[in-house]
């Protein structure tokens, strides 16, 4: 069972429709895990839809169903589907951004036995997967933004508490941490964040232009 979940604001946005590419990302992947943040994004697609019925009806113009039908005959190039392991320990939303298991996936090396892997997407955010050595930290740091990360293996811990496979962790400019991995394996998590962070130490500072931190 998951102990940490998504603020509500991301719940309801990510309900919406209206939350970006990279965010929805994590907030999907903990669902995966989540059933009861499940049940509460149901809950707000119930209430959408309610609303959706009571709203005043536009009318459409005469030329619009020949619109939608002429895009009908488009040619549409679709991509070949990623092959995935079957034993794949990714959640499911993940997989359409990473096309091998936590494992076998192409990690760079960031220094002090911490690896990343950046995922693209549609919008500005910066979407990456971290693989930091069981029992180390990460340098410490604060935020420019927000930043979200979510664990997909191992744990880590902070002044926040103790963060397991699922949980996810919220924070923005007003927390300074340093997180540790567990004693037991290394951690392996989503992390998301719209600005840059700000490291109290001057080697991560030196090295952050090259590592896209």
């Amino acid at each position: 069972m998951t102990s940490h979940h998504p603020q509500e604001d991301l719940l309801l946005s990510y309900s919406a429709g209206a939350l970006g590419e990279s965010w929805s990302l994590p907030v999907a992947c903990h669902l995966a895990y989540c059933p009861e943040c499940r049940d509460d994004v149901s809950a707000a697609d119930e209430i959408g839809g309610l609303l959706l019925e009571d709203s005043t009806v536009e009318s459409l113009s005469p030329s619009a169903l020949g619109n939608v039908l002429s895009q009908l005959d488009k040619v549409v190039e679709l991509e070949a589907p990623k092959l995935i392991p079957r034993t794949s320990a990714l959640p499911s939303p993940l997989r359409e951004y990473v096309s091998s298991d936590i494992d076998l996936i192409p990690w760079k090396s960031i220094g002090r036995g911490t690896y990343q892997c950046l995922i693209a997407t549609g919008d500005s955010d910066q979407a990456r997967l971290l693989r930091i050595p069981a029992g180390k930290p990460v340098p410490e740091h604060g935020h420019r933004g927000r930043e979200l990360t979510l664990v997909l293996r191992g744990s880590f811990s902070d002044q926040n508490g103790e963060f397991s496979c699922g949980d996810l962790q919220d924070v923005d400019e007003d927390i300074t941490h340093q997180p540790y991995a567990g004693m037991n394996e290394d951690c392996i998590c989503l992390a998301v964040t719209d600005a840059s962070l700000k490291f109290t130490n001057l080697m991560p500072r030196l090295v952050q232009p090259f590592i896209n931190f």
